[in-house]
């Protein structure tokens, strides 16, 4: 019996094959290039003959005078992004699911889904028409009403606001999506309930829709931690400049700058292989708070 399973999976597993040769060819085994950040890299050298100086590489890195400032903005781009990636979503879905229309309904989800398939190469461009401070539509608008215009993109009290806000209103189409579809797994026999005790729609969204949609609540806030320092590189890189390294620069960035510009390879992969660590301890932090007081085991 045993055999037979394991011959009518076989075929199963072969399919995965292609997958798991691609994932060990681009993931798993550029790691080794890890050892460049404990290395003076030359390229001319290669890996292999470069000279060793251990943890250099990092002490250099904690010196630099405007690493911790870019350690500070990566930390709060990217926790702004991760609470307001939360809340929208959830709220757009729970209005979503109270509209009986149903081909309004889907042609919202339709509408608010369709900005994650642009890139921010596109994006950037628009972006930077519609917020110049010159002839762009949003400035445009406020002097109509008497204000002063605001140059959003070069300006550091908005920056980071403008980041949030532009990169939310690309990706709340999906995660609105994911809640969506989490909606549908609740009991209607929770609601029928809820109503013949008197609870009202709000009631009802907090004591049944809110619970129900927990479990994958918190497994998109668990991913999201991995992702704390993590603040997109392709958003930023396209709508930064110069004049908000001090708002904007975040670590893709920066990493970007030494690696690539100045060449300082093991530079760049000793901050690369920081950030990695610090990811890994925060979503290991939060696998194990979804289970310790969610009861809620991820994998």
């Amino acid at each position: 019996m045993h055999a037979k399973t394991r011959n009518s999976t076989l075929p199963l597993h072969l399919m995965l094959l292609p997958g798991l040769i691609i994932l060990l060819i681009y993931q798993y085994t550029p790691m080794g290039g890890i050892v460049i950040a404990f290395e003076k890299f030359q390229a001319a050298k290669g890996v292999f003959g470069s000279d060793w100086i251990g943890w250099g590489n990092f002490r250099y890195v904690f010196q630099l005078p405007n690493f911790i400032q870019v350690l500070w903005n990566t930390v709060i781009i990217a926790f702004m992004k991760i609470v307001v990636g939360l809340l929208v979503p959830i709220a757009v879905s729970l209005l979503l699911n109270e509209i009986r229309v149903v081909w309004f309904k889907r042609t919202v989800q339709t509408l608010v889904y369709l900005p994650h398939f642009l890139s921010w190469v596109i994006l950037g461009g628009i972006l930077i028409d519609v917020l110049s401070p010159s002839h762009g539509i949003v400035n445009q608008v406020l002097q109509g009403v008497g204000m002063e215009p605001v140059f959003f993109l070069g300006d550091n009290d908005w920056f980071r606001y403008v980041l949030v806000i532009t990169n939310e209103w690309k990706e709340f189409g999906f995660a609105t999506i994911v809640y969506l579809a989490a909606l549908t797994n609740i009991d209607p026999s929770l609601y029928e309930a809820a109503a013949l005790d008197g609870a009202s729609r709000l009631r009802q969204t907090w004591h049944v829709t809110l619970p129900g949609m927990a479990p994958i609540i918190i497994l998109m806030v668990t991913l999201a931690m991995g992702q704390v320092l993590n603040a997109g590189f392709e958003q930023v890189f396209n709508l930064y400049n110069p004049a908000v390294y001090q708002s904007g620069d975040i670590i893709d960035t920066f990493v970007y700058r030494i690696g690539i510009q100045e060449a300082q390879y093991g530079v760049a992969t000793a901050i690369g292989l920081f950030k990695s660590a610090v990811s890994f301890l925060f979503i290991s932090s939060s696998y194990y708070l979804a289970y310790r007081f969610a009861n809620y085991r991820i994998f």
